[in-house]
């Protein structure tokens, strides 16, 4: 076979490859492009403050409402509409194009009856509770039932402990658009489905190189969360809590005992730290059965990359920030200073 000859075959070989991925590309895009059904309820959809495309695309297809998550960040990224869709409770239907799911997102044509609630960093699953009450959005013992009693299907609830307490740490504080309509569970569950978009890949490895559990790693956001004031303090208190893990020292962190409290109190007394609970990290080394309050990004992001030190000890200045220190002598230098 001449040289003239093989090179037709290879151009004709490369055209017909070409053509034959062009020919799958289109008839991809045609089906990716179509409504994911041509009948189906409409489903309400919450897009939060920080919600990324990606975690938008992802929770779209996952409920059925779009084919390709894939098609639609491409299509988000293409318009640039990333900058453009608002906060808020979307009903979408899965007759819709992604195109128009897109349009109404930029329109914020949202659920108008949609209640505005604000979850602050920190909040307990009780006050969480109390604030919901507070919006007309149910009961307290609805409410108290569904966090106590009712199932939901997520992984990394696995282990946490019985009763009021039991989702504490996976509320995610953020701002939702609650439908009036909405029961205590659905509510319970927008929470908790906030909280699945923190597992990313990044997360999970990271969680298996420190040998942490989902549990421990929230129950340890939750003392940051608790304890920090300052930003900047916050993977350095992780850091002090881990490094107290690591020796089997005792936390002693005094948010495990103002969480044993009715009410929080401006100053611990001795009598406080005896408190019988397997909370009380005073009296029980390692860390508490579960969190302590629900934490928010930033403590989470500290509990999962603490600062590296050797610090073992910490004391509250009056300026909100921390004093650290590596042996008890010069905690107690800086507990004469600063308290």
């Amino acid at each position: 076979m001449s040289g003239k000859k093989k090179g037709r075959d290879l151009r004709a070989r490369i055209i017909l490859l070409l053509l034959a991925g062009s020919i799958i590309l289109l008839s991809w895009w045609s089906w990716a492009t179509k409504p994911y059904s041509s009948t189906g309820n409409s489903v309400t959809i919450t897009i939060t403050s920080g919600t990324t495309t990606d975690q938008l695309a992802t929770e779209l297809e996952q409920r059925h409402l779009i084919r390709s998550a894939n098609l639609f960040r491409w299509l988000v990224r293409s318009q640039k509409a990333n900058f453009k869709m608002y906060a808020g409770d979307y009903e979408l239907s899965p007759t819709m194009t992604p195109t128009e799911i897109i349009e109404q997102l930029i329109k914020g044509e949202e659920v108008s009856n949609s209640i505005r609630i604000t979850i602050p960093e920190g909040y307990s699953t009780e006050q969480i509770i109390d604030l919901l009450v507070q919006k007309g959005l149910g009961s307290k013992e609805e409410y108290t039932k569904v966090v106590t009693e009712d199932s939901f299907p997520y992984s990394f609830l696995e282990g946490t402990p019985a009763g009021i307490h039991r989702l504490e740490g996976f509320l995610s504080p953020n701002t939702y658009f609650i439908d009036p309509k909405m029961s205590p569970h659905a509510v319970i569950d927008m929470f908790l489905q906030q909280f699945a978009k923190e597992m990313t890949p990044e997360v999970q490895t990271r969680l298996s190189s420190t040998k942490l559990t989902v549990l421990q790693w929230v129950s340890l956001a939750s003392l940051v969360e608790k304890e920090a004031v300052k930003a900047t303090d916050r993977p350095l208190i992780a850091s002090v809590i881990m490094n107290r893990l690591k020796r089997n020292m005792p936390l002693q962190v005094d948010a495990t005992i103002q969480f044993l409290l009715d009410t929080p109190k401006a100053k611990l007394f001795n009598k406080d730290l005896q408190i019988p609970s397997p909370y009380n990290t005073y009296l029980h080394r390692g860390l508490p059965p579960g969190p302590i309050a629900n934490p928010g990004d930033a403590s989470l992001h500290a509990a999962l990359y603490p600062a590296q030190t050797d610090y073992l000890y910490y004391v509250a200045k009056k300026d909100g920030y921390h004093a650290f220190a590596k042996t008890y002598a010069e905690h107690l230098k800086n507990i004469k200073l600063y308290q």
